[in-house]
């Protein structure tokens, strides 16, 4: 008989990474919380090895902080840092949809709204798990056109890094039609080919997403003191 042949599927590691990071992302696990080694081997009827490897991909994505043989801590952003991840998102995110816009073809523009579609049902029945990961298919959508594999590889991590700040945004903050409207907007705009106002509003949804975010932190900060 032959060598035996590997069956690539999902190791332990990223099985527990995976459900950390949605339990971040949904707020279950807040900032500055401590995550001890022990207490997750434990939760998830393991060893500590995997949750080691676990806790190291969330420290590489920004979610953690990984401290040696102390386990992690959920990153707490400062209001700067939430700003600056905005900000980056809208400098990177502008500047893929005014390349993708022009080369966008039926078949994208079909695949956006599939997705729009599946957005908007998410918020009709309040099913938070998906909002962050919906919104952003959605939004690299919109900008695959463009070609710009690194670019787009810099923007995931920091789409990750803004996901539980979107669905906070959406959820606590009821913005759930603005989004919607504004959604379909860029969308529509882009179809129509108008760049500069599909653009345009682009940095405007991000802007005003950052502004109102960083004074609700604010406050919950203040509150807590």
């Amino acid at each position: 008989m032959s060598a035996k042949r590997a069956i690539h599927r999902q190791s332990l590691p990223d099985v527990i990474a995976s459900d950390l990071r949605e339990r971040i992302l949904r707020g279950e696990l807040v900032e500055g919380e401590t995550i001890r080694q022990e207490a997750l081997a434990d939760e998830y009827d393991v060893s500590r090895m995997p949750v080691r490897e676990a806790l190291k991909q969330l420290d590489a994505e920004g979610l953690v902080q990984l401290e040696n043989n102390r386990g992690a801590t959920v990153t707490e952003h400062s209001l700067d840092e939430i700003s600056e991840i905005f900000d980056l998102r809208a400098l990177i995110e502008v500047d893929l949809f005014r390349r993708a816009i022009p080369a966008m073809t039926a078949a994208q523009f079909q695949k956006c709204q599939g997705i729009l579609d599946q957005m908007e049902l998410s918020y009709d029945v309040n099913d938070v798990s998906q909002w962050g990961m919906l919104n952003q298919r959605f939004h690299a959508s919109l900008y695959a056109a463009a070609g710009r594999s690194l670019t787009n590889d810099l923007l995931h991590k920091v789409s990750l890094l803004s996901d539980r700040y979107i669905r906070m945004h959406l959820s606590v903050m009821k913005k759930r039609k603005r989004a919607r409207k504004e959604h379909r907007e860029l969308l529509e705009l882009a179809k129509a080919g108008q760049v500069d106002a599909a653009c345009g509003l682009l940095a405007q949804h991000i802007g005003r997403t950052k502004k109102q975010l960083v004074a609700l932190i604010a406050d919950r900060r203040t509150d807590r003191l």
